[in-house]
């Protein structure tokens, strides 16, 4: 009888070149604290968009008052890019604070990725949508108020990014369920 081996096998859908490890591999459980971690980390995030996106739309009254919520009227983008912007830029988001448009797609882009963070579905979306959207929110307010350059969306942007690297929506989410499905596994980049 010859040896049985452990053997990794190879992904081949798309780009996606991650290495399975065996099954009768145990996890430790520093490896499980890691996957808990940066789960609560995305979950946090998640929830942070999904906030801002309800706060904005029902005036819930932490950063937008009930007679400012886009429901009655209001606009999400109009203060903080009128009032707000500052640095080289100020004169782009002046020019396209209150616009419906710019309205529109702050919004659908808040609750999208708070919804997909939360779920913890379409993280590679949902990062790269995310970050972009923190990164033009850091260019708002240039420079930083507390430090030359950097600041928590900065942060924020790149934790977005990590957090699709390391696969965190498969704990505490659908992440798993979710690369499964054939339109994800015929397009990984809707992992």
């Amino acid at each position: 009888m010859g040896t049985m081996t452990a053997t990794s096998e190879r992904s081949t859908a798309g780009t996606d070149t991650a290495v399975a490890q065996p099954r009768h591999v145990a996890e430790g459980a520093r490896e499980r604290a890691i996957r808990y971690v940066f789960a609560g980390i995305r979950i946090a995030l998640g929830w942070t968009f999904l906030w801002a996106f309800l706060d904005k739309l029902f005036g819930l009254g932490y950063a937008t008052e009930a007679k400012n919520a886009w429901i009655n009227g209001g606009s999400p983008t109009k203060g903080f890019l009128s009032f707000g912007a500052a640095g080289p830029f100020a004169g782009f988001y002046r020019g396209i604070a209150g616009a419906a448009w710019a309205d529109v797609l702050f919004m659908i882009g808040l609750a999208a990725i708070g919804v997909a963070l939360l779920l913890g579905i379409g993280m590679r979306v949902a990062a790269v949508a995310g970050a972009a959207l923190y990164v033009m929110m850091w260019t708002v307010v240039l420079p930083p108020e507390t430090n030359p350059f950097m600041d928590e969306h900065l942060i924020h942007a790149a934790l977005l990014v990590g957090l699709a690297l390391v696969d965190a929506g498969a704990t505490l989410g659908l992440g798993g369920p979710w690369a499964k499905l054939p339109v994800v596994r015929r397009f990984p980049w809707l992992r």
